[in-house]
């Protein structure tokens, strides 16, 4: 009796059980609203794009052309440096040693010079005094041409001892180049960006990952905006475009057109890594920001919309039939 009871009520348990665990298995998510809401456009029709701050210069990225230990940087972040401050100095005292050195080989072919002029002069002179000599029968020919000999030999230690002294000066020049390659500079006016290199540290040679020293001129700042290749053709020169700081649409920037990067290329993702890229290629179009904007900063991210017809219109204008 009791068995009857118990297994259909059981049965009926689990059936309840199922149908309220399906049920509630498909109840909608609840869509969790945005952090910040996203930029509205106030064009009409536009075409959108990820942009991204630059100096009007581009990033200047500084390297060296020799590795060595750092011993100064005087660069700082955010300072402005003109056309050949230095930035970073290597250590170059084995290089100021050869020189010191070279610099005394000059000092010493300098004198060998003054001594050479000076037997040479002397030479001169006995010889003319032997050529003076108004009774031919008191000086032998042997010894009038050993005196023409000898000033003939002087001459040439002279023209020597000049050509040594030039050899000395090239020599010397060359380490001073190689030395002057030591001291990294400024290239041209602009405002130090990043300062990747400490005293003490080996500054190494070649295309870095992280520059050691990135410069950039942010007289103006610049926006590069990506522009799907499907859209690149809706983008006009004389169109109006408007900037979104990413993460407050109440800051935004009229944008001026500079220029059209006219090479379609691979679109990278905006993390700063060239090696991470999506499949589709991009038309990139630069801006500059208009003098009243909003305080952004280079490699900041915007939202940018540009002005353009409606596709239907658009292709109309481009002569293309829909």
């Amino acid at each position: 009796m009791v068995r009857s009871i118990v297994l259909p009520t059981l049965a009926l348990i689990g059936v309840v059980f199922a149908s309220w665990t399906v049920v509630s298995s498909h109840r909608p998510v609840p869509v969790t609203p945005p952090v910040q809401e996203p930029a509205l456009s106030t064009f009409r029709d536009f075409v959108a794009g990820a942009g991204l701050v630059e100096p009007s210069s581009e990033a200047i990225s500084i390297g060296t052309p020799i590795g060595g230990i750092v011993t100064a940087v005087p660069a700082v972040v955010g300072a402005e440096v003109k056309a050949d401050d230095l930035l970073f100095q290597l250590d170059d005292r084995s290089l100021r040693a050869q020189l010191a050195a070279q610099e005394a080989a000059i000092a010493v072919a300098k004198a060998s010079a003054l001594t050479a002029k000076a037997v040479l002069a002397d030479a001169k002179d006995q010889l003319s005094r032997f050529e003076a000599v108004s009774d031919q029968r008191a000086v032998s020919l042997d010894d009038l041409q050993h005196r023409r000999n000898a000033v003939l030999v002087a001459a040439a230690r002279c023209e020597e001892a000049a050509a040594a002294i030039l050899q000395s000066e090239s020599t010397a020049q060359v380490t001073r180049v190689e030395i002057s390659r030591y001291s990294i500079r400024a290239p041209r006016a602009s405002t130090v960006l990043q300062v990747k290199v400490r005293p003490g540290e080996f500054a190494t040679t070649g295309v870095l990952e992280t520059p050691l020293v990135t410069l950039g001129d942010t007289t103006v700042l610049h926006v590069r905006v990506d522009i799907d290749e499907n859209d690149a053709w809706r983008v006009s020169s004389k169109a109006e475009a408007e900037a979104y700081v990413r993460g407050n649409r109440a800051l935004h920037t009229r944008l001026h057109f500079v220029r059209f990067e006219p090479y379609v290329i691979p679109k990278r993702s905006l993390t700063g890594d060239s090696t991470e890229r999506v499949d589709t290629r991009v038309l990139q179009v630069i801006y500059a920001i208009d003098h009243d904007s909003p305080n952004v900063y280079v490699g900041q991210q915007m939202e940018v919309f540009i002005a353009a017809p409606a596709t239907s219109e658009g292709m109309k204008t481009a002569g293309i039939s829909p």
